[in-house]
């Protein structure tokens, strides 16, 4: 959603790296194009004054104009100061209470019976016992869409059908949850199409009777100015806790993400990042930071991984890798697992620099990884074993099984081979899906070159004038090394 904001500043950056030292007119300059960048996503202006006020007073103290690398600087303030502008630290749900009842609220189409229920799949994860109540008694089938996904997720679900009294609907959903020893009640509430007193009030009357511990609010993060201005009059009458901002995954302008907190004084605590039940994460004001400064979000990367990863898979994986025995099942064992953290091109997106191939994979055909596959379950249990063995009669039989062109089976094996390669050498899908990771932290790191090679992918390579410059510097170098002998 923050894509465009974030080249806009990668844009602004770039231009700044080429100065020598930062003085007020370049800073100027970079601070206005900052500001364009931010109004155009749709960032409140009230906010962007202040954000760009202190930039403006970061980057002109002393020890940053005297810095011999201004670009990376100023980087460095802008994401100093996007943190503190997100909420500084990730803001955690209180659960103290036993049972802890979270009320939902917010405009109807912002997604709140779904995000009740990933909410609730969350919990469930971190082993919460956890209750829904349907208190949307408005909406046609509003009580059977809680129904439905409380049974997809395994979660049971409070319902009185016919009874229109909300806040007694809550209140007995609560007393159920006592008597069943659940930990979480989470309650959804009827939406409208726009904020009105009777609407109001309904909420403000469940609250007082249920006592509420978290109040969230879930806002589509699509509707930009107009999703704080809802934040602002909802967080009057209800003194929310927190956020939690929807269809995060869209290509909307976003500002609402950068404006809510700082506007209301409420913490985002979760986005929502896909339809699945699945799509659901905490919000890291750091790490978000990060992605839109494009410097990837590693940490969140590894989470992710580890939460999709079989651990003895992992084990079993690492040693064969360890052994060089990767062979082509193992292969389709990893293109299944990168499927269920999303996709190759989703986990680009967490990586420093990975926009540039993410967008690539954007523009490739998405059943590249089905044909992959298809050629992979062509083969015999020996031949995916076994792929030296695999020679040209062998590979007109899996083309033909396959329904591809013989040339793609051998560039396939082609790719494959330079992956097993280069995993003898640094074992980068092992650092991965084997529980490690902080290798991947620096800066321009490459990840799964062989995978993205095998789905018809290169790594950026250097220009012939960026090699021809690297030579002489070399050499010059080497110079300077025997005159100071």
């Amino acid at each position: 959603m923050l894509d465009a904001l974030s080249d806009k500043l990668h844009d602004v950056f770039k231009k700044l790296r080429g100065e020598a030292t930062l003085t007020e007119n370049n800073i100027q300059e970079a601070m206005r194009e900052i500001r364009l960048a931010l109004l155009e996503a749709d960032v409140n202006l009230e906010v962007v004054r202040s954000f760009i006020d202190k930039v403006r007073q970061d980057c002109l103290g002393k020890d940053v104009v005297r810095s011999i690398s201004p670009g990376q600087q100023v980087v460095k303030i802008v994401n100093d100061r996007l943190v503190e502008l997100l909420g500084s630290q990730q803001a955690e749900l209180n659960l103290a209470s036993s049972p802890t009842v979270i009320m939902m609220v917010g405009l109807h189409g912002s997604g709140k019976t779904t995000t009740s229920a990933k909410l609730a799949k969350m919990l469930k994860k971190q082993r919460k016992s956890v209750l829904m109540a349907a208190a949307d008694v408005y909406r046609p089938a509003a009580i059977d869409q809680l129904e439905f996904l409380g049974n997809e997720i395994g979660v049971p679900v409070y319902a009185e059908r016919g009874n229109m009294n909300v806040a007694q609907i809550a209140a007995n959903a609560v007393d159920q949850a006592k008597f069943n020893h659940n930990d979480v009640v989470i309650i959804d509430t009827a939406g409208r199409l726009q904020i009105d007193e009777n609407m109001i009030q309904e909420l403000i009357r469940l609250r007082q009777t249920v006592r509420s511990d978290e109040v969230l609010l879930v806002a589509d993060a699509a509707l930009g100015q107009e999703a704080v201005s809802v934040a602002q009059e909802f967080h009057k009458a209800l003194s929310l806790t927190g956020f939690i901002l929807t269809k995060m995954d869209g290509d909307a302008r976003g500002g609402a993400a950068l404006s809510i907190r700082e506007v209301t004084g409420c913490p985002v605590k979760f986005i929502g990042t896909g339809e699945k039940i699945d799509d659901i994460e905490p919000f890291y004001p750091d790490r978000m930071a990060s992605r839109i400064l494009g410097m990837g979000d590693v940490v969140s990367l590894v989470e992710r991984a580890a939460a999709e990863v079989d651990e003895q898979e992992a084990k079993k994986m690492q040693e064969k890798m360890r052994r060089n025995q990767f062979d082509f099942n193992d292969f389709l064992s990893q293109l299944k697992q990168v499927s269920r953290m999303g996709g190759l091109e989703s986990i680009l997106k967490f990586l420093p620099g990975g926009r540039q191939l993410s967008d690539a994979m954007s523009a490739m055909d998405p059943a590249q990884f089905r044909r992959i596959e298809a050629i992979i379950l062509s083969m015999t249990p020996f031949e995916r074993e076994n792929p030296d063995e695999i020679d040209f009669s062998r590979r007109k039989r899996i083309a033909k099984g396959s329904g591809v062109a013989l040339e793609q089976v051998s560039g396939l094996i082609k790719q494959f081979n330079g992956m097993r390669k280069m995993l003898r050498k640094n074992g980068l899908l092992a650092k991965l899906f084997g529980g490690g990771g902080a290798d991947f932290a620096s800066p321009g790191a490459p990840m799964m070159p062989g995978l993205a090679g095998a789905m018809g992918l290169a790594a950026p390579k250097s220009s012939a004038k960026e090699k021809e410059k690297k030579k002489k510097l070399a050499k010059l170098a080497k110079k300077q090394r025997r005159k100071n002998r």
